[in-house]
């Protein structure tokens, strides 16, 4: 059946979507809400109302109206214009981070030299941090989103982390106003809008939550799954675009979200009521042998056209296509400058993050010669 009944760690009676089909009706769906404090948690114990609101302006935890007026701000920020300046940034970035990674000599851990450090500067570029700002920039963002390596007992740092970096975007977003640059937030603080400094800083921070982490792990992982067959990278190589798609749904970094019901709404057949949390599975759809043959199979000929690594709907990434330049200068740019690229431990032995959100790696050696 499309819906199919769970229950939940705290006892409440929710719902999973798996199939593509019922995990884009429900995305797309106006009647399901994205808040985290109406949801209940499938992660663990947490009821509605468990949960702070989201603050103003973190508008990948809001529901319209609100959604749609801090999203619609940053909407024509991703410009054709910004995409080519930030393509010709990246492509000098891989360059000077392939360097290092040379530079260190071969093993190295490529996640420390160059999984982290190129998309961290990306954001870098995209949200105009200077120059003398961005190693602490950096440091305090891979601690906030895990990208660090820092253990689960580690809440405490990770909560000073936030307030720097909260106060950061705070000074970013006044620096900005007097001083603008040619950069997103910039444009945001100087166009005609009704935002105040507090949700033009938290925009800010949502675009580095869902940038950095994402990106980083996806690098890691790709490159893992390129390593397992030559052909995989020789089909990278000859179509980077094909490629890069089939890796996304193939690996489906983030492998679910949440939706709460916030009235009686029927999918396929099947009423969800007002309150009911459905956990949506989208690894689960993007594995779906209805939408893809040999959906457990790695094809970077076929393009997986219609994916769901994304998401859906209003909430469908809106750094989606940053994020497919990265990683189709990234991979195309390591096995070039490395040819015989290889893992320098048993796979078995490199360790995975301990996340149920995002999974990653948290070391990656890899020799080349």
């Amino acid at each position: 059946m499309p819906l199919s009944p769970m229950t939940y760690p705290d006892g409440h009676a929710g719902w999973r979507a798996h199939d593509h089909a019922t995990v884009r009706a429900v995305l797309a769906d106006h009647r399901f809400s994205i808040r985290p404090d109406l949801m209940h948690n499938p992660f663990g114990p947490g009821s509605p109302g468990d949960a702070p609101p989201s603050p103003p302006g973190a508008f990948t935890d809001h529901d319209p109206p609100d959604h749609t007026r801090y999203r619609s701000r940053l909407t024509g920020q991703f410009t054709v214009r910004r995409m080519r300046l930030l393509t010709e940034r990246l492509e000098a970035i891989t360059t000077d981070h392939l360097d290092e990674l040379a530079a260190q000599g071969s093993p190295a851990d490529l996640v420390e030299h160059f999984a982290v450090p190129v998309p961290g500067l990306m954001i870098c570029e995209l949200l105009g941090v200077p120059y003398e700002r961005r190693v602490e920039f950096q440091q305090d963002a891979m601690l906030l989103t895990g990208a660090s390596g820092a253990e689960a007992g580690e809440a405490e740092a990770m909560y000073a982390a936030f307030g720097r970096l909260q106060n950061f975007m705070l000074e970013m977003v006044a620096a900005k106003r007097s001083s603008p640059t040619d950069d997103l937030l910039s444009d945001l603080v100087n166009s005609d809008h009704d935002l105040t400094d507090d949700e033009m800083a938290a925009m800010g921070m949502a675009l580095l939550g869902g940038g950095l982490d994402t990106t980083t792990n996806m690098l890691s992982l790709g490159t893992l799954e390129l390593l397992r067959d030559q052909a995989r990278v020789d089909a990278m190589l000859a179509n980077p675009d094909a490629a890069v798609e089939e890796l996304l749904r193939y690996i489906s970094l983030t492998p679910a979200t949440v939706r709460t019901a916030l009235e009686d709404a029927e999918i396929d057949g099947v009423l969800v009521r007002k309150g009911d949390t459905v956990f949506v599975e989208l690894r689960s759809a993007n594995h779906d042998p209805a939408r893809y043959a040999d959906p457990d199979v790695v094809d970077l000929v076929r393009g997986a056209p219609g994916h769901l690594a994304f998401g859906h709907g209003i909430h469908q990434c809106i750094g989606q296509h940053l994020a497919r330049i990265e990683l189709k200068i990234a991979f195309p740019g390591l096995f070039t400058r490395f040819p015989k690229l290889r893992l320098a431990v048993p796979e078995d032995e490199l360790p995975h993050r301990a996340s149920l959100v995002i999974g990653g790696l948290e070391r990656m050696p890899v020799a080349w010669d």
